[in-house]
């Protein structure tokens, strides 16, 4: 099925795979946002729709895309040998107008964004950046392709920050995440167990899993597992009480990369860099909404 434009309960563009019916819903003029995702008829994201109603606040809920930096830089500022740049929390891509449209044998979309006086006045280079959803039976595959026209190595991290619609923040749970993390309240490593245990309180961790992670909600009997590929395998969990949601976030670099070093990446001139990362619903391995413990 071609793509739809809807009005309700927001405006938006509407993809509906032909098998298994799944949706997918997109506003490319708010930062190329997935706002929802319909799978095996359950919608799976979390949108603070009044809030998403202010253009003029950030989006809590969907998917906000992360670009060229994936949370902050030391006093939002970016050196490089062309001067020095602000480029504010997560980078601009989540704040620009993006480009839709139907990939080929309606396969799902793809989103694009290219260079602007706009980014170029926080991040002087050219890009060609495009984000491809596939919904697939009881999945949605996520590739991205971050090309370099220009004349110079094009420095870069990379992240999504999909909210996940939960039953309770009392119900969530996770697995899959080591035992050490990156606590980004205090700023320092911690051990995982306990902040998990926060998340009624609210936490903000980044982890580096040998595996897929899931994100579990006891309530519903919900499990969705994050199944990342190298560089795209940074885990982010990050919980906003008192918001029935937690962010499940594949990133590619930690806070800081394009100054620190750690983990960035580049793309040579005339290269193109991909990405790849699936969400996939499974069985609830035993967790029932009858049993919650």
């Amino acid at each position: 099925m071609p793509l739809i434009q809807r009005t309700t309960p927001y405006s938006h563009w509407e993809f509906s795979a032909e098998a298994g019916g799944d949706l997918l819903r997109l506003v490319p003029e708010r930062g190329g946002l997935l706002s929802g995702w319909c799978c095996n008829g359950l919608e799976l994201l979390y949108l603070d729709e009044a809030r998403f109603a202010d253009p003029a606040l950030s989006v809590r809920g969907g998917m906000p895309v992360l670009f060229p930096i994936c949370g902050n830089l030391p006093a939002d500022q970016l050196p490089l040998p062309q001067g020095n740049f602000t480029l504010q929390q997560h980078g601009f891509a989540r704040d620009l107008p993006w480009e839709l449209e139907e990939l080929p044998g309606a396969e799902g979309v793809r989103l694009s964004l290219g260079e602007s006086p706009a980014s170029l006045a926080m991040f002087p280079f050219p890009f060609r950046l495009q984000l491809e959803l596939r919904p697939q039976p009881g999945a949605l595959a996520i590739a991205v392709l971050l090309h370099n026209p220009g004349p110079e190595p094009l420095p870069f991290a990379f992240g999504l920050h999909p909210y996940f619609a939960l039953s309770s923040l009392a119900a969530a749970a996770l697995e899959g995440l080591p035992e050490q993390c990156f606590d980004h309240g205090t700023m320092a490593a911690a051990a995982t167990a306990p902040l998990l245990e926060r998340l009624e309180q609210g936490v903000d961790l980044l982890a580096q899993p040998g595996a897929a992670v899931r994100l579990l909600d006891r309530g519903s009997g919900l499990v969705l597992e994050l199944q990342a590929e190298a560089p795209f395998d940074l885990a982010v969990v990050w919980s906003d009480p008192p918001r029935p949601m937690v962010c499940l976030e594949p990133w590619t670099a930690p806070r800081g990369a394009l100054v620190s070093g750690e983990r960035r990446l580049e793309v040579a001139p005339a290269q193109t860099c991909r990405l790849a990362c699936r969400y996939q619903l499974i069985e609830a391995s035993g967790i029932s909404p009858q049993d919650p413990a």
